[in-house]
């Protein structure tokens, strides 16, 4: 099977909801407990209003622990069968089962060392797969949809796919972002406020970015950030450029980062539009922020530790402002304490001890992390190379034939 481009969708599921979460499971923002019906069916029915379906999709299916991978699987197998009877477009999953094929395979060519680099466990790994995919599927370009969206503009292939591989003002046009609609078809955000967000003005910042780039012209223009649910990657940007598994969470804003420092220039498309309609996220206040905490400072201090490379291009947290930009300055620290401590009085006002200490502890796990001598940026430089060789490798025909073999569902 071979397809010139991919949608792939990653759908998450957990154990059923009378079991909950358990040590060990992997975190994810909203997973599908296997005893619900989820999203992902809405997702596949609304192709059906698209004008061009030149594309095959790809389902991820992705559980919260191996334990429960066949289970998965069976589940988005049944929820695919459903969709085929009203959507005429080729739709395949690909779950744990499949992956172990893949490792399989790259034991046979001698390259066992690099099986870590495809997994099915974190945001990171799991956009890696996004990419991974439509490359041994021979795909010159990837979508990458969340299935807590619906597609609701007939013609957003015909836009996803105008500039991608072309030139555009004479730059090469390798990634393309697009953007959420709100239920209500806003594009600012509007949650509820509360006071350790002053401190923590993550919202404000974002809404400002949009204003910026979204609701304002040109159309097209580049981008400091992209919706990870929302992006075309092209081959000579994906078998080049990994997610980066190390980063907590954020992966998309962290993908455009990296994609920056090896010389590809990010757009948004400012009439690509999406509806994202996400169920409820079942995480408190305490945990969100923290991991937005270490992302950013992940993010900072791989920026912070470039040098000169040959082929890489240096960048500033102010190329990424307002938005992520104003997380990646000298100040976060200071933004993370006082949103931090106000959280754990909100906390302590409502009879909350737990997240009282959370919040507090976020502080803590901060500044541990300062004192660390890790180098995100060396780590990035080692994975890159290791990313290459996998795509390099996986790239010939032979392994392109077998591994096409496997959509055979």
């Amino acid at each position: 099977m071979k397809s010139d481009l991919c949608i792939v969708v990653p759908s998450y599921w957990a154990r059923r909801s009378d079991m909950g979460w358990m040590p060990g499971d992997a975190i994810y923002d909203h997973p599908i407990p296997l005893d619900h019906e989820g999203t992902l069916l809405r997702l596949l029915k609304s192709l059906e209003i698209l004008e061009k379906k030149n594309f095959t999709v790809i389902v991820l299916a992705v559980p919260t622990s191996e334990e429960i991978a066949e289970k998965v699987e069976k589940k988005v197998k049944g929820i695919i069968d459903e969709a085929r009877k009203e959507v005429d477009i080729p739709i395949h999953r690909f779950g744990f089962s499949h992956l172990c094929k893949v490792h399989q395979m790259l034991e046979g060519e001698g390259r066992k060392d690099l099986k870590d680099l495809l997994q099915l466990r974190g945001y990171s790994n799991v956009r890696n797969l996004c990419t991974f995919v439509p490359h041994v599927l021979g795909s010159e370009a990837a979508i990458l949809i969340d299935d807590d969206e619906v597609f609701e503009d007939p013609k957003f292939i015909d836009k996803a796919t105008e500039y991608i591989g072309r030139q555009y003002q004479n730059i090469p046009v390798y990634a393309v972002a697009g953007y959420y609609l709100q239920e209500n078809g806003e594009v600012h955000l509007n949650k509820s406020h509360e006071p350790w967000m002053d401190a923590w003005d993550q919202l404000d910042r974002m809404n400002e970015a949009f204003d910026r780039f979204i609701v304002s012209p040109p159309r097209f223009k580049e981008t400091p950030f992209v919706f990870g649910g929302n992006i075309v990657i092209h081959r000579n940007l994906f078998v080049k450029v990994p997610f980066d598994p190390l980063v907590p969470r954020g992966e998309d804003i962290d993908f455009l980062i990296n994609s920056r420092m090896f010389g590809f220039r990010f757009f948004i498309d400012n009439t690509l539009a999406i509806k994202h309609l996400p169920p409820p996220k079942s995480h408190p206040a305490w945990r969100r922020l923290r991991e937005d905490v270490f992302r950013f400072l992940f993010e900072r201090e791989k920026i912070k530790r470039q040098r000169d490379i040959e082929g890489m291009v240096r960048v500033r947290p102010e190329d990424f402002n307002p938005y992520p930009g104003a997380f990646l300055k000298e100040d976060l620290e200071q933004k993370a304490e006082k949103a931090s401590h106000i959280l754990a009085a909100m906390y302590e006002e409502s009879g909350d001890e737990q997240g009282a200490r959370e919040a507090l502890q976020t502080v803590v796990l901060m500044r541990k992390a300062l004192s660390g001598s890790r180098d995100p940026f060396n780590d990035l430089i080692a994975l890159q190379k290791r990313w290459e060789n996998l795509m390099r490798l996986t790239d010939r025909a032979a392994f392109r034939e077998n591994a096409s073999r496997l959509f055979s569902d």
